[in-house]
């Protein structure tokens, strides 16, 4: 799965990064009129699941843009549409509104769940020349070096990432979190793409991330590769990453924002 998720995800980047089109405009939009899909977006969903579903034809897949279905694509529930117990989770295009505007933060996210955990996790940076990679207990690669999550700091020496939601009273609420949450970090950072980011707690280039309202799509595949390198994650205290709060950090920062999130409110409106 690991070898298939590779492929697929240097195929969709291949695609993304050289196929770009100049006159590149937007296609749809999903949560709110600034929250987009492109004709790129289409097109690389559509390969990925293809590709997948050529070789894996008793998967079944969650993807962004093209939704819950068989390999078939046909919309079967996921309970009954294959018998390998494997679902892929898939953003074709993490980061479509840097990639409309040409910003270089966006990547494609492949992951892999077996009995409901995240086993294979793949993320490809083609402005980067990047691949993350992990398989469930073997370790997290950054192209083939073995890479780790820094040692924690204090948390008022901590770099953390975070996103905004599309939604304006969602996005709004988060601004209010993050006004009183910097006075009590190093600083905060805003790429455009949680798979980027939670890649990048990996590689030891944020201390940590947070973020309310992500989809599957947009971290299984990152907080797999986080975890591997070390780090830890979590939602609302005692609960897994959701959409309500996915938080991935190194330990000691874990242990320190988690509660301070929770706190500020960063898991509601």
């Amino acid at each position: 799965m690991l070898e298939l998720a590779l492929a697929a995800a240097h195929r969709a980047g291949a695609l993304l990064h050289e196929g770009r089109p100049d006159d590149l405009g937007v296609a749809a939009t999903k949560s709110s009129p600034v929250d987009v899909v492109t004709e790129m977006d289409v097109a690389a969903d559509r390969l990925i699941t293809g590709f997948l579903a050529e070789h894996r034809p008793d998967d079944t897949f969650l993807a962004e843009e093209s939704g819950l279905s068989g390999a078939t694509g046909d919309g079967t529930d996921p309970d009954t549409a294959g018998g390998s117990g494997v679902r892929w989770v898939i953003d074709p295009l993490d980061g479509t509104v840097n990639y409309l505007y040409g910003l270089p933060s966006w990547g494609v996210s492949i992951a892999a769940e077996y009995g409901g955990e995240t086993v294979v996790g793949v993320v490809e940076v083609p402005s980067r020349g990047e691949t993350f990679r992990a398989v469930l207990g073997h370790g997290a690669f950054l192209n083939a070096k073995p890479i780790s999550c820094r040692p924690s700091p204090p948390l008022d020496e901590a770099l953390v990432g975070t996103g905004f939601n599309y939604v304006r009273s969602r996005r709004t609420a988060q601004a209010e979190v993050a006004r009183q949450l910097v006075p009590r970090l190093r600083d905060i950072r805003r790429s455009g793409s949680a798979a980027l980011d939670l890649c990048d707690v990996a590689a030891g280039r944020l201390d940590g991330f947070y973020e309310r309202g992500l989809n599957p799509w947009d971290y299984a595949a990152g907080e797999l590769v986080a975890r591997e390198a070390g780090a830890l994650s979590g939602g609302r205290p005692g609960g897994p990453p959701d959409g309500d709060l996915t938080l991935v950090a190194s330990p000691g920062v874990f242990t320190a924002l988690q509660p301070l999130l929770d706190e500020l409110g960063a898991w509601h409106d």
